[in-house]
């Protein structure tokens, strides 16, 4: 009978034992030490950013930018460092300060934009640059923060992405020193998909509105953009914020990130949050005068308004394809989505009603109508990739007989970059429309047998709207031009367009609202 209290006792310690070593592996797991910790300023926060380091910086535009983490940066002095953005600000305010301290070696980017001295630092041989689809860099970092180490998108098939070639870094004689190297492509279900890498970095310098003291954030309004998948593919996230509140204070299903990503957090002093393109709402004025110019505008604003379709999805462009939403007839619900993340775009703000946190693709001041959501830039892309998107509308400077579309460099001179475009008109079932005018100011062809820039997309474009005409483009068949101008001869047509075209049987006056 001892004996047998002996052997269960043994047993119970035994158990006890290994309960207790559960319990510290259990207490280890969850104190590891990457717990979010809260600095008293910016500068402690990033005091270990290192020469040389990587870095993923939130934001689109100026909405949303780590605004005094960027401004820390440049007192601590690191340089050659490599920084992941959509974008690099302005010249004077955001990442753009970085780049007049010569602290940035390469940037990672989808759009230069109006940085006037990210553009020519990079055409100087400079500054390196790695420009990147809007949507296959969000998606990039988004996998590198999952641990996905890549995948396949459509978007890029057939560009210098894809093939190889485009520059990274220039010489001082303009040869290209640097070129991007070629993407592994694959077919599946018959359709042509690129592989991509997944980003990570060594650190992550975000933007949020709140976060509580679990680290928890949130984001308020098109400023969650790149920040959200950002905090996620850091080693190292330092998020910046407005506010710091209690646990509980942000409701749990109210998170966009949890703390889990975040390893740092600091409240910033002040916010300048600049406005880049700050847009009002105008008044119709049906007594403003017209010139040539404007009335040739006005035409392919209205003939564009004709493609649009009751209860569809449309991301439209900057400049022309937006000015078109001002047509939707009455009664039609058309829905406008925004790559910088924003479904249910409204007209622009009346004066005084803006709000810095609430931008288009543009950069420009808008609203939004009932019905409306926010999210991230890779949830957008999500929607544009997998064909949520009915319609999208852009500009070109070239479109080729075939479809192909170039509109986001021209080497060596001017380079704006890509943007969301490659994304957009990569998607499967998305009908992609370009409108422009016919011939470029200087009397070159526009629509060409075969586009001589840098492609955007390969045999994209399902339509052509210029003030001279609309083209429909057929598989196997090319250029068919289905609608003519009121005072626009075919004969016109044929020697302003630099390739050859047919004309439809039912071919018609070019429609308007």
């Amino acid at each position: 009978m001892l004996s047998s209290c002996l052997n269960l006792s043994k047993k119970v310690t035994h158990q006890q034992n290994v309960f207790n070593r559960l319990l510290v592996a259990v207490n280890f797991s969850t104190t590891n030490g990457k717990a979010a910790h809260f600095y008293d300023s910016v500068d402690s926060a990033i005091e270990d950013v290192k020469d040389g380091s990587k870095l993923l910086v939130g934001g689109f535009g100026l909405c949303g930018i780590p605004e005094n983490l960027i401004n820390s940066l440049i007192s601590h002095g690191a340089k050659d460092l490599t920084v992941v953005s959509n974008n690099a600000g302005v010249d004077n305010f955001g990442l753009g300060l970085l780049l007049q301290t010569r602290q940035i070696k390469r940037m990672i980017s989808s759009y230069v934009g109006e940085n006037a001295e990210f553009e020519r630092q990079y055409l100087s041989g400079e500054l390196e640059v790695e420009l990147t689809p809007q949507g296959t860099l969000a998606e990039r970092v988004r996998a590198g923060g999952a641990g996905i180490p890549a995948f396949f998108t459509s978007t890029a098939y057939g560009t210098l992405i894809h093939l190889g070639g485009a520059p990274i870094k220039y010489s001082a004689d303009k040869t290209i020193d640097i070129s991007s190297q070629p993407r592994e492509s694959r077919e599946f279900n018959g359709r042509n998909y690129v592989m991509e890498e997944a980003i990570t970095g060594d650190f992550a310098l975000v933007k949020a509105w709140k976060a509580d003291k679990a680290g928890n954030l949130i984001f308020r309004k098109t400023a969650n953009n790149f920040n959200l998948p950002m905090c996620k593919a850091g080693k190292i996230t330092i998020a910046e914020v407005e506010e710091i509140v209690e646990c509980g204070e942000i409701p749990a299903d109210q998170v966009h990130i949890p703390g889990v990503y975040v390893q740092r957090v600091v409240k910033g002093k002040s916010y300048e949050k600049r406005i880049e393109r700050l847009t009002n709402f105008k008044e119709p004025n049906a007594s403003e005068s017209t010139t040539p110019a404007l009335e040739m505008r006005n035409r392919i604003i209205k003939r564009a308004a004709c493609e649009f379709r009751d209860g569809m999805y449309a991301n439209l462009g900057i400049g022309i394809p937006m000015l078109a939403s001002n047509f939707i007839p009455e009664g039609m619900n058309v829905t406008l989505q925004s790559e910088n993340g924003v479904l249910g775009l409204g007209p622009f703000p009346r004066v005084g009603e803006e709000d810095a946190d609430l931008i288009n693709a543009g950069k420009e001041t808008v609203t939004v109508v009932e019905g409306s959501s926010y999210f991230s830039s890779d949830e957008s892309f999500a929607m544009i990739r997998g064909g949520h998107i009915h319609l999208t509308m852009l500009g070109a400077m070239q479109v080729s007989r075939t479809g192909d579309l170039a509109n986001w460099m021209i080497p060596g001179k001017v380079v704006k970059g890509m943007g969301g475009a490659m994304d957009l008109v990569g998607s499967h079932g998305t009908k992609v429309v370009v409108t422009m005018e016919h011939v470029a100011k200087n009397g070159q062809h526009k629509i060409v047998e075969t586009c001589s820039l840098p492609l955007t997309g390969k045999g994209c474009v399902d339509m052509i709207i210029t003030e001279k005409c609309v083209f429909n483009v057929v598989e196997d068949e090319g250029l068919i031009l289905s609608e003519i101008a009121e005072g626009v001869t075919v004969d016109e047509i044929k020697a302003s367009t630099g390739c050859v075209i047919k004309v439809s049987d039912d071919l018609c006056q070019m429609k308007s609202l």
